[in-house]
């Protein structure tokens, strides 16, 4: 495999990675932004920035659908005009997203699609919907999370649906920064869970 699916996500201690009430005017639901504070270091050269720069550097993005109409749709373009895979149970007649973004319905099918389109370059996924519909199907290859000290107590979790299947994970990578411990899980394969 050239390229990794990788998901990104700052998450609070208790799971959630947004908090209660998000919708839109408010996406990261009540006092979710607080799990973004390590951004205000995005620019640095310590380890939030590394992350950072290693995010904006994927190839293509996979995105739940939530998370896109939640975030306005990027406008069409998440970064650097990347392709942009929005993995939605549905796709309305008439309905199209803007720029570089598409709708695709079969999970199997957005990873292949994305991980082409991004060539030899990582593949970034955002939202809970996706990360877990990848995860359910083995496509889902490693996961950067942005652990950030704080019990938020309520909101949206990032693993909540993912039934009862057992995944085991390798971490490969920790990297701690002011207000935040990033992360990187590689996801093993079923051969490789026992």
């Amino acid at each position: 495999m050239n390229n990794f699916i990788r998901l990104y996500m700052s998450m609070s201690l208790d799971g959630y990675i947004a908090g209660p009430d998000d919708r839109p005017g408010q996406e990261l639901g009540r006092d979710g932004g607080r799990l973004f504070n390590w951004l205000d270091d995005r620019d640095s050269d310590g380890p939030s920035g590394r992350v950072y720069r290693e995010a904006l550097a994927t190839g293509a993005l996979i995105s739940g659908r939530r998370t896109f109409e939640l975030a306005g749709r990027w406008q069409g373009d998440h970064h650097d005009g990347v392709p942009i895979f929005v993995l939605t149970h549905q796709v309305d007649d008439g309905d199209v997203p803007p720029g570089h973004a598409r709708f695709v319905t079969d999970v199997e099918d957005c990873a292949r699609q994305a991980r082409a389109a991004a060539g030899k370059r990582t593949v970034m996924v955002h939202g809970a919907g996706a990360a877990q519909a990848l995860l359910r199907a083995g496509q889902l290859d490693e996961m950067e999370i942005h652990l950030v000290p704080v019990l938020l107590g309520g909101g949206r979790r990032l693993f909540d649906h993912l039934g009862g299947e057992h995944i085991e994970l390798d971490l490969v990578r920790r990297l701690e920064d002011r207000d935040v411990t990033h992360l990187r899980y590689r996801v093993r394969g079923p051969e490789e869970a026992a």
